[in-house]
Formats: structure tokens, sequence, C-alpha cells
């Protein structure tokens, strides 16, 4: 059973950066599709950036392009997403999500394309 397990969230000042790190269970990050999502009140869930496990190929939202960055460590089977330069538009909750699909990245996927599904790490920006 694939496990996903967020870490890292909190509070931070705009222009602020913080490093989230998703811990996989279950699978290798071979077999796998990984992404982070964020949702904030009100809004719908949305893709911010993905990773191949197995290539290392990513893609990355319009809004986080350039300030964020996703990397994977295949000894730890971790994904990590470093946030640089946050502002009043990033904060929710960010969750790692995962989809048992090997090989290239093909696509920006949704939320629904995505099967396992951490519980979540909260990002809030205060000035």
């Amino acid at each position: 059973q694939l496990q996903l397990v967020e870490s890292g969230g909190g509070f931070v000042q705009p222009g602020g950066s913080l490093r989230l790190s998703c811990a996989v269970s279950g699978f290798t990050l071979d077999d796998l599709t990984l992404g982070w999502f964020r949702q904030a009140p009100g809004n719908e869930r949305e893709g911010v950036s993905f990773i191949s496990g197995s290539h290392g190929g990513t893609m990355y939202g319009g809004s986080v392009k350039g300030r964020f960055r996703i990397t994977r460590d295949v000894a730890k089977n971790t994904v990590d997403l470093q946030m640089i330069n946050l502002n009043p538009e990033d904060p929710g909750v960010y969750y790692c999500a995962a989809e048992d699909r090997r090989g290239p990245l093909h696509a920006f996927y949704g939320a629904s394309v995505m099967t396992y599904w951490g519980e979540g790490t909260l990002v809030i920006v205060y000035s």
C-alpha cells in the first residue's frame, strides 16, 4: 500500500522560503509519477509541480515557475518542493500525490488523475 506523508509546512512572511518534503513508502519512486498540489479555502485543488520518479523530468504551474523547484531523492524515497519568494497567492494546504505511472511526464496532470494522496501540510504567508 502506497503511503505519502508530507512535512515542512508553516508560517512565512512574503518573500520567504519553505521546503516541503514527501516521504513515500510502499512503492519505489521509479514506479511513480509524483506531484504537489495546493488548495486554498474556497478554491479547487490545483497542480503546482510534477516529477517523473524514473526519469526526473519536471513540470511547473505558471504561477510558481522560477520560484518553486521539485526534486526527488531515490535513495531516501522522498520528493521535495523548495519554495522561494512566497507571496500572498501561495498559501494553502499542500498535498503530495502519486500515480503508479512509470516513465517521462506527458502532461500537467489534474487532481482526478492522481490515485494516492497525503494528508497535506499547511503553508501560511503573512505580513
